[in-house]
């Protein structure tokens, strides 16, 4: 994957594009990967990086949803549970089944929760993941060793999937490429263009050399996720938003916190979310709130009172209480919930997708969740086929294999979520075996990776390579400062720039990665 060859390709070409889709996230790089699959001309512009917002900030679950059962949205759970067994058999170098307990601390929360997990698993059907069953108290500590064991009956284990949400969308922008489609990051839609009173294309930005240009399309899709209102608003200013923003934070933990490989669930907390402990990539993703927020923001800051919040039910159920020294990072990222949201709070906001078609024709697709990306995406196209009068083509995407797919990798491997790809960069590392040395000892990342990211994933900036296609930042805020400096030096060689850029992209880079430690927060 090539942005200079994505150039070329739009700059070279005069005819309309069949799809263009606006957003490189998930539900973007979903509806641009099964437009292209199809045999459809594609292009997806995103203003910033694959999965920048939204969708590199997850609690990194492909779920079902176990809180949308207690809701009594059937249909949801019956279509996510679908999905998470699509994904676990198209992308099984990066999803991966994960076990969780709900420990039951009241005699009523054992019968409660069982049979409510009963039909999650009878939901699940065929593509289950194994069935939950009751666990005596002793059974749940030789799982969880540290879980407060003061007044606990025992817990209810069950089964979803875990996956690395950044990693995930690389790999369908990979696999967009790979499908003749075009994704191109760093785009930025400035305008829309049209033929008589419909939208016949966008106008772009190029925001690293600020270059513009016009691309026209039969068909345009706005997959902007937090954005949505603002591409609806330049098709029609007067547009009524219809996007409610509720933030969610996580905090990273030391894997001390949660030995064992065993996450916990906890269904019901005070503001009526769910909160999940969860062990990702030798660490514990602890979260997450549920708060309304007025604004859309690439780079969300988490509220003192969030994290004081997640400490607080954390401490709950861990033997050992977090503290905020404790965190080794801290991200908060913005859910664009849609519909009558006015007046409740957010965690009761369906997570349901929305779908329509504006006068104009501009087919506009958000809500929904990571798991359902790729029926979001086969509903999205199937009405964007519709209305550019493409010819008649059926999804794909139902078994297609993601770009990396490889079965049966060893999950200790640290290059794992590289799938097939793990045998290039092991290829870089034989030639130079420099390239195989650890960025940072609290890191399990190597320099091979940042030249990987740079020359085959579309990798541009210092944060692309540390936030998304590594996962330093996530992982270890302040080890990614540390690493900086040498990452940046990699990249400046691959890319052929100098010192300037070097010195602008750690200092860049630093203001950014203060802001995911626990005392930028306010």
């Amino acid at each position: 994957m090539n942005r200079k060859k994505s150039i070329e390709t739009i700059n070279s070409y005069d005819g309309y594009w069949d799809i263009l889709v606006i957003g490189g996230g998930a539900t973007g790089l979903g509806c641009a990967l099964d437009a292209a699959s199809r045999g459809y001309k594609t292009l997806l512009v995103e203003q910033h990086d694959f999965a920048k917002g939204t969708s590199s900030r997850s609690t990194k679950l492909v779920h079902g949803g176990v809180r949308y059962l207690q809701q009594g949205n059937i249909s949801l759970v019956l279509e996510a549970l679908h999905e998470r067994g699509l994904l676990m058999q198209n992308a099984p170098h990066l999803v991966q089944n994960q076990a969780f307990i709900v420990p039951n601390y009241e005699w009523w929360d054992g019968p409660f929760y069982g049979v409510g997990l009963k039909v999650y698993d009878l939901l699940a059907g065929r593509l289950g993941l194994g069935p939950s069953k009751w666990l005596s108290k002793a059974e749940t500590l030789k799982r969880i060793p540290t879980l407060e064991p003061d007044q606990l009956r025992g817990g209810v284990i069950y089964y979803d999937g875990q996956f690395d949400d950044a990693r995930l969308a690389v790999n369908l922008a990979q696999s967009i490429e790979d499908a003749g489609g075009v994704p191109i990051n760093y785009m930025q839609v400035t305008g829309l263009t049209y033929s008589g009173k419909m939208i016949d294309g966008v106008k772009l930005k190029d925001t690293i050399d600020g270059g513009e240009r016009e691309v026209h399309a039969r068909v345009v899709i706005n997959a902007t996720g937090i954005f949505t209102d603002d591409i609806l608003r330049m098709d029609q200013p007067t547009a009524t938003p219809i996007i409610s923003h509720s933030q969610g934070v996580h905090l990273v933990l030391d894997k001390r916190f949660l030995k064992g490989s065993t996450a916990i669930m906890v269904p019901q907390t005070e503001d009526g979310r769910v909160l999940f402990a969860v062990p990702w990539h030798d660490r514990v993703l602890v979260g997450t709130t549920d708060t309304p927020v007025d604004r859309a923001s690439l780079e969300p800051r988490p509220l003192e009172e969030e994290i004081a919040f997640i400490l607080k039910h954390a401490a709950q159920y861990m033997v050992e209480d977090p503290t905020r020294a404790d965190i080794l990072s801290v991200f908060a990222g913005l859910r664009p919930l849609v519909g009558e949201g006015e007046g409740k709070k957010t965690a009761t906001i369906s997570r349901d997708h929305h779908l329509a078609v504006s006068q104009s024709g501009l087919v506009t697709i958000t809500g929904g969740k990571w798991t359902t990306y790729r029926k979001m995406a086969e509903d999205t196209v199937n009405q964007a086929a519709l209305i550019a009068g493409l010819p008649e083509s059926e999804c794909r995407t139902r078994k297609l294999r993601i770009h990396g797919w490889l079965k049966n990798m060893d999950p200790e491997d640290p290059l794992c979520a590289y799938g097939s790809d793990a045998v290039f960069i092991r290829r870089i590392i034989e030639s130079d075996p420099g390239m195989g040395e650890k960025l940072h000892d609290h890191l399990p990342y190597v320099k091979a990776e940042v030249v990987w990211a740079v020359r085959h994933e579309m990798a541009l900036t210092l944060e692309d390579v540390l936030a998304r296609r590594t996962r330093s930042l996530i992982l270890d805020a302040s080890a990614s400062m540390d690493i900086a400096g040498a990452s940046a030096d990699l990249m400046a060689k691959e890319l052929g720039l100098g010192s300037q850029w070097q010195q602008q992209q750690v200092s860049e880079f630093k203001q950014l990665a203060g802001g995911y430690l626990p005392d930028c927060c306010g």
